[in-house]
């Protein structure tokens, strides 16, 4: 299987993604719109990943090429690829697919529960998820309206929408499961003055403080591709 990513900022990689590529067998390619890298053809690729950013979807100005994204990932929408999108890859799929993205009620920083809805729990993609797993949030923005055709599959207090399917297929995560403690350093050294003190906003300290955390999301990332793989293998 081929595995392609989109990074827009150095210090936001795939993270445990790309440990699960690596031990599945995965050829990885990839394309660092920040170095001005071009996105290949869509026959050179079977699964499309869509990293996160502090950019947000129509900041075109500071950064022209995200027009050329989107129209890439809603080509790889439409061509039957497996997409998946993290918090602003999230949100670029949203947008592409007729949703609508706007600023959250909160800044969402730090570890904070979600709530997986029925939908989710008996989705043998997610079925094996607790209920209401801590997962790494960092986030202003939000895919505050989804199309009809896709599903929300989780929420929590500060945001109502953390996930969704779209076409059984295509997934959006507002959440990171992919974040190693290298990535978290990363986003606070280069990111810290987002860290505006709010209601869901966790110290520099807080964020550092669960190994655990970042154990249990990688484990649940790993199965989550696993999953998927198997299912797409077998037509599901």
């Amino acid at each position: 299987m081929r595995l392609h990513y989109l990074q827009h900022v150095p210090f936001e990689n795939p993270g445990s993604i790309l440990t699960w590529a690596e031990e599945n067998g995965c050829s990885v390619t990839s394309t660092h719109f920040y170095d001005d890298e071009t996105v290949p053809k869509h026959d050179d690729y079977d699964w499309l990943v869509v990293m996160g950013g502090p950019m947000n979807i129509y900041d075109e100005k500071n950064y022209p090429w995200l027009a050329d994204e989107k129209l890439f990932i809603n080509q790889a929408v439409n061509s039957g690829k497996v997409v998946i999108g993290i918090c602003l890859g999230a949100q670029l799929i949203a947008d592409v697919i007729g949703g609508k993205v706007t600023e959250n009620s909160y800044l969402e920083i730090g570890w904070f529960p979600i709530t997986l809805n029925q939908e989710a729990r008996s989705s043998p993609l997610f079925s094996f998820f607790p209920k209401q797993p801590t997962v790494f949030h960092w986030h202003g923005d939000t895919f505050s309206k989804l199309p009809e055709d896709a599903i929300c599959i989780a929420e929590n207090n500060a945001c109502r929408h953390q996930a969704f399917i779209y076409k059984k297929r295509v997934f959006g995560f507002q959440f990171h499961l992919e974040n190693t403690e290298e990535i978290i350093e990363n986003l606070i050294n280069n990111c810290q003055d987002e860290m505006v003190p709010g209601t869901f906003v966790q110290t520099q300290k807080e964020l550092l403080l669960h190994p655990e955390y970042i154990k249990q999301d990688n484990k649940l990332m790993d199965m989550f591709l696993t999953q998927l793989k198997r299912m797409e293998k077998e037509g599901g």
